[in-house]
């Protein structure tokens, strides 16, 4: 009766502008939206067809505030299965709520994000999400305009969350992203009028999100760190990060700057890696993609040496002093009944980034040069209990990449070098 009132107001708004609720009918359907949580009465707005209704609304309103409502209490009624699968099941509806995508208005985003993470995060209903925004070329285009534009923090994690779920449930989805920015869409547009976006690539779109999010909002910057992670994991992914005009020069900066200004940083405690393992794993894996791929680019020379011993090392020193038992696995680990070890999920995250450290550590060390060396000689990033550390953890697995890194320190520090060999028996025998 709002939208669409028997006889129209001839004080009303004019055609095509914003409306506003009276304050009244506002905190009356604000109180559905709260009691919605509830799943009797979830239940019961599905019977009365509300989910119809709210396709009306969203079809002729004018209200921000109101399509805002209807969709969040669409989304808390897809927090139920049975009422989420109906919903998901409706192609007409689902096709309207993608279309709130190209919304102008940051509440309605959030809530149709929220609305689009919970129905992904169902199995019975994640497929049909999926297929329904691979053939709508539309929702890429508005996903990377609120990446790219939005400072709305809490739009963007929740757009990153929808992002990150898609990446994870259908690698041809995240081909097809990685692929596209070669057409033109319909997007976000005031008077409902269409509008070209510009010709987005996936990658600057998530580094400008993440630049946005990584000062006020922690676990957004680890879910679009992931996202990066999730793109290394094929090759056209990693093309497109070091392919982009800059050569992944901005990527390769945001990340670096990350680990060594802000994250695990030397007046830390060790305990801080257990907080950050998630979002460490995911920035160096893809730092490591890149260095593997790019190691002629000028960036990862200058840098790697500093990367290389003040954090690499730094993560591994600190995984020995908070957890040993996590990273080596073992000790005090229960045995199931089956004789199988039991991992918990925490141990299991930092096994990842104790790899992944190593794994990146092993590359930088076989592209040291003895100018690096001696640089980290100076500096005191470089000595015998962080070589020590380097070597306990890189041995017998990356063997050679420890061979060639002592031979470059044999030139620089011959004593050093002599006094690792007698820690590490097995490298004096193969030299």
């Amino acid at each position: 009766q709002v939208i669409a009132p028997a006889e129209p107001d001839p004080a009303a708004s004019p055609e095509g502008a914003r409306t506003e609720l009276d304050e009244e009918m506002e905190n009356d359907i604000c109180k559905v939206w709260d009691m919605s949580m509830d799943e009797d009465v979830a239940l019961f707005l599905q019977e009365f067809n509300a989910p119809d209704i709210f396709m009306g609304v969203f079809a002729k309103s004018k209200c921000p505030r109101l399509t805002e409502i209807c969709v969040g209490i669409l989304g808390n009624m897809a927090c139920f299965q049975d009422i989420c699968m109906s919903i998901s099941k409706d192609e007409n509806l689902g096709q309207v709520l993608l279309q709130r995508l190209c919304d102008s208005d940051s509440p309605t985003l959030l809530e149709t994000s929220r609305l689009l993470l919970t129905c992904l995060s169902q199995p019975e209903v994640a497929n049909v999400w999926v297929e329904r925004i691979r053939e709508n070329p539309s929702v890429y285009d508005c996903v990377c305009f609120i990446m790219s534009s939005s400072t709305n923090v809490d739009l963007l994690v929740k757009v990153g969350e929808v992002v990150d779920k898609l990446f994870d449930l259908d690698e041809e989805l995240m081909l097809n992203w990685i692929k596209n920015g070669t057409c033109q869409s319909v997007g976000p547009s005031v008077d409902d009028s269409p509008e070209e976006l510009p010709d987005f690539k996936i990658v600057p779109c998530i580094l400008e999100a993440a630049k946005q999010v990584r000062s006020d909002n922690p676990e957004g910057l680890d879910v679009y760190m992931h996202i990066l992670q999730l793109l290394t994991t094929v090759d056209e992914g990693i093309q497109a990060i070091v392919q982009a005009p800059d050569g992944g020069k901005e990527t390769w900066s945001l990340l670096y700057d990350l680990v060594c200004q802000e994250l695990c940083q030397p007046d830390d405690p060790p305990i801080i890696v257990q907080e950050q393992k998630t979002v460490l794993a995911s920035i160096l894996s893809v730092l490591s993609a890149m260095f593997a791929s790019q190691t002629e680019q000028e960036y990862t020379r200058m840098r790697k040496s500093k990367l290389c011993f003040f954090l690499l090392i730094r993560i591994l020193q600190y995984m020995e002093g908070c957890g040993k038992r996590a990273v080596d696995n073992s000790k005090e680990s229960k045995e199931e009944e089956t004789g199988r070890t039991e991992i918990n999920e925490e141990d299991f995250h930092l096994k990842i980034l104790k790899d992944i450290c190593c794994e990146l550590l092993s590359n930088m060390l076989q592209e040291l040069t003895k100018e690096n060396t001696l640089e980290g000689l100076h500096q005191g990033h470089l000595n015998e209990q962080t070589c020590s550390c380097a070597f306990q953890n890189l041995l017998p697995l990356y063997f050679a990449s420890v061979e060639s890194f002592l031979e470059v320190l044999r030139e620089a520090d011959q004593t050093l070098a002599d006094n690792l060999e007698k820690r590490f028996p097995s490298l004096k025998v193969h030299t």
